[in-house]
């Protein structure tokens, strides 16, 4: 920031002197900087900064004397040819009749020395122009320069764009990629051919989501670029639901015992993937020792850093690094670049001493050999096709490629701005821009809206902040034939596809470093199978969890999922929990071995019923059949047989109507069976009597017409219960979950209990009058002996009901019906044997005893 300062009060002093001076007519440079650097004239200038030369240190500042110059060391030849990229995309668009006809390009470029001071110096002197004294102060013509295509480093392009910002001077970087000149509001004027760091994290997010790699190492350089790299891929990562096992800073100092502990951790780690943020510089030492110790097994994530350093694709780092899958800037071809590599001659022209430079590094030369005989003199004619430097090889073409696309977004701006139609412009009262008297902030309006396709087919446009397309390659760390290891592009990843693809991969191509030759596993806990959910571990990331299996009546049927859905009321899951079907609805059928036993026996009762009444009809003259009112026994084997028939209606799906029937004839029927054979023990009770003498009225309250009303009476009375409970609150048919969650038992809700207890309290209140009045009469004489047969039948009738209400409260589903119906069944059958087996006893097996005689003689013989 106090670089900037400087900057700022330096270019206000300079203000300050051009208008003390403005009475003369004249300004002038108050300094000069010698900078390296290649110029090409033209009708519009276009800027260039470039990492050519390093330096080393700057001169000391003593404020005595004028500072010396700074002079620059070492030179890169990688970085000379994105220079030499710049001058030919000018070149090639000045020989392009549709694009900027009538209007030659030309470039001044400056070498940065990888310093920001020089930087600076550079950009000042661009913007400013190198003219030692100007003479028009009215401004008129074009700028210096129309922009600045750099430079490559963030640093730099943060200072130098701050202050070019304040006067809106286009600068377009190829190769800083730090987020934060994402910026508009402080960079106003900045754009990039290279995406962003945040495009860069989302790019390797991409891959690691691709083969679902969610547990992850990270590795950032203490640097800016690391750190700030390495804190949005965290967030991104645990946004698409990854995690970072761990996370460590790469020491700067070349620290051991840092560099064991960082190595100690990747060994130790379940994590197979390592994600790395950093230059190769920062990496090499954590490489050393993983080599040494021969940890290996590591699937390694390169950020464009250093996905093509040609340090670390060195044979010996094979066994660690081979695989190495990493993201690089888009590669790109420029057809008629290499020739124009191949022809570049030096001249003597001070402006392009750059050449001069690179001419005598490329040739281990020198043009000023004077008073050093020993030196080798160049004399500028030497074959640049005999070497086999990376300024010649445009194989690999990725900065060298996005310096091209800048240049020709500059020169569509300038074309796009040309081509302003008059009162259509876009500016104050529809104007159109000057090209004699062009302003920098009106080319930064048509730079915005830049949108065209390169020859390679790559679409170069910038978004509201600046930033171009994200567009990477993929890369991938294989085996050459001399053990060596070479990059080969796998894929792309590419945000504007149109396809909507982002990442495209040949999965083919890639080359696995381990045996299997298959992408590696890295999770903290393998993925939860449909029917289970995931539960976080306590104190473990999101990423580590335990599958817990649903529980009943829930399913998931994806996997990882974190909760189990319920099933709807009608379902159920099924055994694997992955999916509802329908629950299991479960009554009494006639098919169910318990049902076709119930019906068995309700139709064997109904059939003796038959047998009996049949048995009775045809010895109806006999006195056993004539005793005790003949009439009342065909009346109750009828109830009986209805009884037994009331079976049916419980067996089978129940229905409304089965319902609404089933207790209704049940109650009527035991009510009817009831009355008739409370009837017939008043009947004997009542004939004893009238055989004594003090009780001979007694029969005559006692006859047919009496003993058909009275059953008749007791009978309509439970017709009205009946009537009454259908009526008000009917039975109907439910299905009852209650019992067992994963079946539905059918049954019939009785409606009201009030109505079905009284419906039941009836019948036991004739069942307990019936018994007691049996009881009371089972000691008469043998000649009406049919009152012990009536008591031992209500004993059972009563044990079997009164046996009848826990079994029914306890037994859960069609059981309850079962029990139920076997409680009919029971009692039915006791009511049958107890009171007309003795009977078609003696009427079939002893005839001789179906008399008058032997019934009286009994009676007189136990007088």
């Amino acid at each position: 920031m106090w670089l900037i300062l400087h900057i700022c009060l330096f270019l206000s002093c300079n203000y300050i002197s051009v208008a003390m001076m403005a009475s003369s007519g004249t300004c002038q440079l108050q300094g000069h900087f010698r900078l390296n650097g290649m110029f090409q004239d033209g009708d519009l200038l276009i800027g260039g900064l470039f990492e050519v030369q390093y330096l080393k240190a700057f001169p000391e500042l003593s404020f005595r004397t004028v500072p010396k110059l700074p002079h620059c060391e070492l030179f890169y030849m990688t970085s000379f040819q994105q220079a030499l990229t710049m001058a030919f995309a000018i070149n090639e668009i000045n020989s392009n009749p549709n694009l900027l006809p009538n209007i030659t390009l030309g470039y001044q470029i400056y070498d940065n020395c990888l310093r920001l001071g020089v930087a600076f110096r550079g950009a000042t002197a661009l913007v400013s122009g190198t003219e030692e004294t100007i003479s028009d102060l009215n401004c008129k013509g074009p700028p210096p320069v129309i922009g600045i295509i750099g430079d490559p480093g963030s640093t730099h392009s943060i200072a130098i764009s701050s202050v070019l910002g304040l006067f809106r001077l286009p600068m377009i970087s190829y190769y800083a990629t730090c987020s934060c000149l994402s910026d508009r509001k402080k960079y106003p004027s900045f754009f990039r051919t290279i995406p962003s760091d945040a495009f860069q994290v989302r790019a390797m997010v991409q891959i690691l989501r691709h083969f679902g790699w969610t547990w992850v190492g990270l590795l950032c350089s203490d640097d800016d670029y690391g750190i700030n790299a390495g804190q949005s891929f965290y967030q991104d990562v645990q946004e698409f639901g990854g995690c970072v096992a761990f996370s460590e800073i790469l020491p700067n100092d070349n620290n051991q015992k840092e560099i064991q502990r960082i190595v100690g951790i990747i060994q130790g780690s379940t994590a197979k993937v390592v994600v790395v943020f950093s230059t190769s510089s920062y990496l090499l030492p954590v490489v050393d020792e993983m080599v040494l110790r021969n940890v290996t097994g590591r699937q390694w994530i390169a950020s464009e850093a250093w996905a093509t350093s040609p340090v670390l694709l060195a044979p010996q780092f094979k066994s660690v690094l081979g695989g190495t899958l990493g993201i690089a800037i888009r590669r790109g071809e420029i057809q008629g670049l290499g020739n124009f590599l191949l022809g570049l001659r030096p001249d003597n022209n001070s402006q392009n001493n750059m050449v001069r430079i690179f001419w005598e590094n490329m040739f281990g030369c020198n043009f000023d050999t004077e008073g050093r005989e020993s030196e080798k003199t160049c004399s500028g004619q030497e074959v640049l096709s005999s070497t086999n430097t990376a300024y010649t090889d445009v194989s690999e073409l990725r900065a060298s490629y996005n310096v091209y696309k800048a240049v020709y977004a500059l020169a569509h701006a300038v074309h796009d701005l040309m081509q302003c139609e008059k009162w259509r412009g876009p500016f104050r009262g529809n104007s159109c821009a000057d090209i004699s008297n062009l302003k920098p902030w009106q080319l930064v309006h048509y730079l915005q809206k830049v949108n065209f396709t390169t020859d390679f087919g790559d679409r170069v446009s910038f978004d509201k902040n600046g930033d171009a397309l994200a567009i990477y390659d993929v890369l991938n760390w294989q085996s050459s034939s001399d053990e060596a290891m070479i990059v080969r592009t796998v894929g792309v990843v590419d945000e504007g596809s149109t396809t909507g693809k982002v990442l495209t991969l040949d999965k083919d191509a890639i080359y696995w470093n381990y045996e299997t030759n298959k992408p590696p596993r890295s999770v903290c806990s393998e993925s939860c199978r449909p029917g289970t959910r995931r539960a976080t571990k306590k104190g473990f990331p999101v990423c580590c969890f335990d599958c817990l299996p649903c529980a009943d009546g829930e399913i998931s049927n994806t996997t990882d999922a974190t909760e189990c859905i319920a099933c709807p009321n009608d379902f159920w899951s099924n055994r694997e929990k992955d999916h509802c079907i329908h629950k299991e609805v479960q009554f009494l059928s006639y098919e169910d071995l318990l049902g076709i036993s119930l019906t068995t026996a309700s139709l064997l009762g109904s059939c003796i019923c038959v047998l009996v009444i049949f048995i009775f009809a045809h010895y109806c003259k006999t006195p056993v059949v004539r005793s005790n009112n003949s009439e009342l026994s065909f009346l109750l084997l009828f109830s009986l047989k209805l009884c037994f028939l009331c079976v049916l209606l419980f067996i089978g799906q129940p229905k409304l109507w089965t319902c609404q029937l089933r207790h209704a004839v049940f109650g009527i029927s035991f009510v009817l069976c009831i009355s008739c054979i409370l009837v017939k023990t008043m009947v004997v009770i009542a004939v004893f009597k009238s055989s004594r003498p003090e009780g001979k009225g007694a029969i005559k309250w006692f006859g047919a017409v009496q003993q058909r009303g009275t059953v008749l009476a007791l009978t309509a009375f439970q017709v009205v219960i009946c009537a009454v409970w259908l009526s008000t609150a009917s039975p109907t048919p439910h299905k009852n979950s209650q019992y067992i969650r994963s079946i539905i038992v059918y049954e019939c809700a009785i409606g009201s209990v009030a109505g079905f207890s009284l419906l039941l309290g009836y019948i036991g209140l004739l069942a307990a009058v019936s018994f007691l009045l049996a009881f009371l009469a089972r000691n008469l004489p043998d000649n009406f002996n049919e009152a012990k047969f009536i008591t031992f039948s209500m004993l059972i009738f009563c044990a079997v009901w009164i046996a009848f209400v826990p079994a029914y409260v306890s037994s859960p589903g069609k059981y309850a019906v079962a029990v139920e119906i076997f409680a009919i069944l029971a009692s039915s059958f006791g009511l049958l044997v107890a009171i007309f087996a003795p009977k078609c006893y003696i009427i079939i097996l002893h005839p001789e005893r179906n008399t008058k005689k032997a019934i009286m003689g009994r009676g007189t013989q136990n007088k």
